[in-house]
């Protein structure tokens, strides 16, 4: 009697896998929120209007180093004193005090916007929802291993699409341009992780979520 061959899983080749962990590191989430202000640099130049070009780049420069620079630092502290054993953060008690941080440090921005204005409103509602954002994902962690680059995604997207509706601008190209990155980067962590359906799709949802609570509470 023939015996039924069992299902072998899918195994991504290296022509999928390297393009997948390249985008996976270009659009990781610490990186989302300069990206939005560049974004906002871009499409909105008059709103940064107070300030001169080089204290812009400045700005640029401090977004960067507090919510990108500082988070990835003490993550890589955590690994060096062996309080995580991979500084890729694979197991859902690895992530606990990496949230917090970036919890705080988006926090702090969200307080320093409320009192800028020479930047565009925007980023408001960006940071809180940023913030709201890690704070549930910390929640959900202790249930499953959502999906990060899920919430940062799904997160940019959304505030894309506000910033459209805020400013009552058609966003057509950049919306676009966000909605295949988005699904691009999702693709990618389906090939190069170890995140089931669930984990990603549940990260899209709590950013995208968050950015309309933060939308609707800022």
């Amino acid at each position: 009697m023939q015996q039924p061959e069992l299902s072998i899983p899918y195994q991504p080749s290296n022509w999928l896998k390297v393009p997948a962990k390249i985008i996976s590191y270009i659009l990781h989430p610490v990186f989302v929120p300069t990206y939005f202000f560049l974004f906002l640099v871009y499409q909105f130049r008059l709103e940064f209007s107070g300030i001169t070009d080089w204290q812009l780049k400045l700005r640029i420069f401090s977004v960067f180093w507090m919510t990108a620079f500082f988070p990835t630092f003490a993550v890589f502290l955590l690994w060096k004193v062996k309080f995580s054993e991979s500084i890729f953060l694979r197991t859902q008690k690895e992530r606990i005090v990496p949230y917090f941080i970036s919890m705080f440090f988006y926090w702090w921005m969200y307080y320093l916007s409320r009192n800028f204005t020479d930047q565009p409103a925007p980023l408001k509602f960006f940071y809180f929802g940023i913030f709201i954002a890690t704070a549930v994902g910390v929640v959900f962690n202790n249930f499953i291993k959502i999906s990060l680059h899920g919430i940062g995604m799904g997160g940019l997207l959304a505030a894309v699409i506000l910033t459209s509706f805020f400013y009552q601008t058609p966003l057509g190209i950049a919306i676009s341009i966000t909605a295949f990155l988005t699904g691009l980067v999702c693709t990618s962590r389906f090939l190069v992780s170890n995140h089931t359906a669930v984990e990603v799709y549940s990260g899209l949802l709590v950013g995208i979520c968050c950015q309309l609570f933060g939308y609707w509470f800022v």
